[in-house]
C-alpha cells in the first residue's frame, strides 16, 4: 500500500515505522522537519515538505496531529492529494463533531475518513500494541484494518463517523476515575504507615487490579511522572468529554472533579508530567 503519515510525535513516529517495517511504502510529513528527516533516516521512506506532498497519490493517509483545528487543516490539504477512493485515517483524539465534519468532506470528494483514536500510550505505540477505536464507513474500515494492525493489538469499528472518538471519550472517563482512585489509595497507605510495595503485592491480584495499577503503582510511589501521556493532553481530552456531555446530557461528576485536580497539577508545574501525577497533588496537600 502507498501510504502517507502526517504527524511524527511520540506516537506517530513509531506507528509510521511499524507500517514501513511490514512493507508499506510510507511517505511522511511533520511540521518540525527534523523529525521527518530523522524518521526517513531510520526507516528509509521519503520525508516531504508538505502534507499534500506526502499524500500525493497515496491510497491512505494516517494523521496523528494535535487537536480539532489541526485535523481540519491537514485533512483539507490531504484529501485532494489522495488517489481516487483514498482514505484518511485520523489517529488524533478529537471531538466527534470534527470527525463527522471530515467524514462528510471526504465523501464529497469521493474519498473516506475514519476516526481512529488510540489507547496505549507511547509504550504501546513503540511495541505495536495499541488499541484503536474506529468510526466510519464499514467498507473503508475493512480496507485499512490490516494496515492499522501493524501497530495495534486490537482494532474495532464502533459505528459511523464519530463513534471512534466517542469510544475514546469513554476510555478517558474510566482512566480519570481509576488513576484518582490509585492516587488516593497510595496516599492513604502512606498515611496509614503501610509499605506501598507490600500493599501492591497484596491487592494487585484481586478485584482492585488494573493496567494502571500494574504499570503505575510503583512509579507513583517513587514520585516518577515521566511516562508518556501528559497532563496537558489529558486535560484536552477531558475538555472534549465534558463538551460532549453538555450536548448529550451525560452526568460526569467524577470526570469533572478529576479534570479540576489535573488543573491543580498544571498549576504545580506538572503540565508535562504523566497522568499518574495526581499522586503528587495529594502528597503536597496538608494533611
Amino acid at each position: 500500500m502507498k501510504a502517507a503519515f502526517i504527524g511524527l510525535g511520540v506516537m506517530g513516529f513509531p506507528m509510521a515505522g511499524h507500517l514501513a517495517r511490514i512493507g508499506h511504502a510510507v511517505s511522511v510529513f511533520n511540521r518540525s522537519p527534523e523529525k521527518a528527516r530523522r524518521w526517513a533516516e531510520t526507516y528509509g521512506g521519503p520525508a516531504c515538505g508538505a502534507a499534500a506532498d506526502a499524500a500525493a497519490g497515496a491510497e491512505v493517509a494516517f494523521l496523528c496531529v494535535g487537536a480539532d483545528d489541526d485535523v481540519r487543516e491537514v485533512t483539507a490539504q490531504v484529501l485532494p492529494a489522495l488517489a481516487a477512493g483514498g482514505i484518511v485515517v485520523d489517529h488524533t483524539t478529537t471531538s466527534a463533531v470534527v470527525a463527522r465534519e471530515m467524514a462528510a468532506q471526504a465523501v464529497a470528494t469521493g474519498r473516506s475518513f475514519i476516526d481512529a483514536p488510540v489507547s496505549g500510550g507511547q509504550a504501546g505505540a513503540e511495541a505495536g500494541q495499541l488499541t484503536v477505536m474506529c468510526g466510519g464507513d464499514a467498507s473503508a474500515f475493512a480496507r485499512v484494518e490490516p494496515a492499522i494492525s501493524a501497530f495495534a493489538k486490537a482494532v474495532r469499528l464502533m459505528g459511523g463517523p464519530g463513534a471512534g472518538q466517542l469510544t475514546k471519550m469513554v476510555n478517558q472517563i474510566c482512566i480519570a476515575g481509576l488513576v484518582q482512585g490509585l492516587a488516593e489509595g497510595l496516599h492513604f497507605a502512606r498515611r496509614a504507615g503501610l509499605d506501598p510495595a507490600e500493599v501492591y503485592g497484596a491487592i494487585s491480584k484481586g478485584a482492585a487490579q488494573s493496567w494502571q495499577m500494574d504499570n503505575r503503582w510503583t512509579t507513583m510511589s517513587e514520585g516518577k511522572f515521566d511516562f508518556g501521556f501528559a497532563v496537558d493532553w489529558m486535560r484536552k481530552d477531558l475538555g472534549l468529554v465534558l463538551d460532549e456531555a453538555a450536548r448529550n446530557g451525560a452526568v460526569l461528576d467524577v470526570a469533572r472533579l478529576v479534570d479540576g485536580f489535573y488543573a491543580e497539577v498544571q498549576a504545580m508545574g506538572g503540565r508535562r508530567w504523566d497522568t499518574s501525577s495526581l499522586a503528587a497533588r495529594l502528597e503536597r496537600k496538608p494533611g
